[in-house]
């Protein structure tokens, strides 16, 4: 039977058909199968995360990074190597405006900074003597304190650039706070519940944003002031924004004044700065783009233009011009 099927083409062709088909419903069947499957454990998840006193999660990967620093930190100053800083309030701000809020972040940083100054040279000398032909003293020592000098600055330019995005990440998905916490507030809630709420809603769009409004939230619960918990949550994010809104939040409470209206305006106020922003961006491409342009493809022009002139004048011109 197996003979006859390989000998005629048709057959064979019907039964790689029916094979290929086969294979395509097995495929489909499957994905279709864990797709309900995901769904079902999705949903499961969701009602177990929804439970009010539910059991309390494993640490995540970012909170287990965080331990193992300390853990490292920690032995490091009991073998007697002092890892403070005199200026550790202005260090410990530049971390928190990053996003690092552990205790222990100064001191890793600070260990950082030291094991880099170390390391790049060390490495760059490694990779030099192993060379058939080591380079001289003079250039080991340059690119030593060159290495040194970038592993002792790399780390701040580190912190620098993410506490930069960091605070863009936070301007921009601001406003939509301002929109969700005035449709609460004028629907009745109070600016805790307000907060509250909208913190809840943004946790997977902004998330940063959404975590500053729930520790507000939970310092007001715990005891704590407007006052103080606005300023800690302005302090927190390092943006000007969030320190004018935490103003007038509190001047509002303070003199009785609408808080609605006054979301309504600045809200409004900081929508139009990220639009002014946008447009900003937007209106700087050509004058980037231009850099590449010119550097890549006017040479290659020019060369395409003077090209066909310059063969000329090394054929005809150059020959008559020497007789």
């Amino acid at each position: 039977m197996l003979e006859q099927i390989l000998a005629s083409a048709i057959l064979r062709s019907a039964l790689l058909i029916g094979l290929f088909v086969l294979v395509v419903v097995a495929s489909f069947s499957a994905m279709a199968y864990y797709n309900r499957r995901s769904a079902i454990r999705g949903g499961l998840l969701k009602i177990r995360d929804d439970v009010v006193f539910e059991e309390r999660k494993p640490p995540s990967h970012k909170e287990e990074n965080a331990s193992a620093w300390s853990n490292i930190v920690d032995a490091v100053e009991r073998a007697g190597l002092h890892l403070g800083d005199s200026k550790d309030q202005r260090l410990r701000e530049r971390l928190v405006a990053a996003g690092y809020t552990s205790p222990s972040a100064p001191r890793v940083y600070t260990l950082v900074r030291l094991a880099l100054i170390f390391v790049l040279p060390g490495l760059y000398l490694l990779v030099a003597l192993t060379r058939p032909e080591p380079p001289g003293f003079l250039a080991l020592y340059i690119f030593g304190s060159l290495l040194g000098l970038m592993g002792l600055f790399l780390p701040s330019l580190f912190v620098q650039a993410k506490a930069d995005r960091r605070r863009e990440t936070i301007v921009n998905g601001f406003p939509d706070a301002l929109d969700l916490m005035l449709v609460c507030m004028e629907a009745g809630l109070g600016v805790e519940a307000a907060i509250d709420r909208v913190a809840r809603e943004m946790a997977s769009s902004h998330p940063l944003v959404a975590t500053l409004l729930g520790t507000a939230v939970l310092q007001l619960r715990a005891g704590a002031t407007r006052q103080e918990a606005f300023r800690r949550m302005a302090d927190a994010a390092g943006v000007d924004e969030i320190r004018s809104f935490t103003t007038l939040l509190v001047q509002s409470d303070k003199l009785g004044t609408s808080v609605s209206s006054t979301l309504r305006v600045y809200a409004e106020e900081m929508r139009e700065k990220r639009r002014m922003r946008a447009e900003e961006k937007a209106h700087r491409l050509p004058v980037l783009i231009s850099i590449p342009l010119v550097v890549f493809m006017l040479p290659t022009m020019i060369g395409v233009v003077m090209l066909p002139a310059a063969i000329r004048m090394m054929r005809d011109i150059f020959p008559m011009m020497t007789g």
